[in-house]
């Protein structure tokens, strides 16, 4: 007589074949759709992380924000060079008032810029800036600036903007940036998101470049 064949009870205690292959894929699954939702967040947190950094190492050119002037003069001069764009879709004449300035590190200066509405109905833009050679830009510093705020001009209406800044004394203590003796600030307008207006009715563009006088300020 054949004895009954003995059960192995820790063989019968796992899964089938077909649980284990369903908790490995729920558990795919899960992984998979958590790294979705934190890459999505990680995107739309870089934005201003990325916006942080640059202001606060200079990164891309992005200047400095100070709120009062250096306590000291240097010897060492720099001509600053201003430049002004206007992005296309915004119908704006933009322009500084001079091409150029001349200024020691540690000296403060206003420039100004003029802004006119060239359509016949209102229209909002929004500027944005660097500075070049980019390496320069942690160490120009802009006490007044008009850059991140909308601006809405009324049909043919015309503007003045000042820019307020130094470039700070502390640039001759980078041996890398000894041969640097001009730095060009560079300002774009863009049509304003909180524009009611689409861009493809927005009509006939603005000049896209403001040339700007060659006189130069000392």
């Amino acid at each position: 007589m054949t004895a009954p064949r003995q059960t192995d009870p820790v063989k019968n205690a796992l899964p089938a074949p077909v649980e284990i292959n369903e908790a490995r894929n729920r558990r795919v699954a899960w992984i998979v759709t958590a790294s979705v939702f934190f890459m999505l967040g990680a995107s739309y947190a870089a934005v201003p992380l990325y916006d942080l950094f640059c202001r606060a190492t200079g990164y891309g050119g992005t200047t400095q924000v100070a709120t009062r002037a250096p306590d000291r003069i240097s010897d060492r001069v720099f001509t600053i060079r201003f430049d002004a764009n206007v992005a296309a879709g915004l119908g704006w004449r933009f322009e500084p008032e001079v091409g150029s300035v001349t200024v020691r590190a540690g000296e403060v200066k206003t420039v100004a810029y003029t802004i006119r509405n060239l359509r016949a109905e209102a229209s909002t833009g929004i500027a944005s800036y660097n500075v070049t050679p980019e390496t320069t830009g942690g160490f120009f510093n802009k006490i007044t600036c008009f850059c991140f705020t909308e601006q809405t001009l009324a049909p043919g209406e015309a503007r003045t903007e000042e820019v307020v800044f130094f470039v700070d004394p502390d640039i001759s203590k980078d041996k890398e940036l000894n041969d640097i003796t001009t730095i060009t600030l560079s300002y774009t307008f863009f049509p304003a998101k909180s524009a009611t207006k689409p861009l493809a009715d927005a009509g006939p563009l603005a000049e896209p470049r403001a040339k700007a006088p060659g006189s130069v300020l000392k």
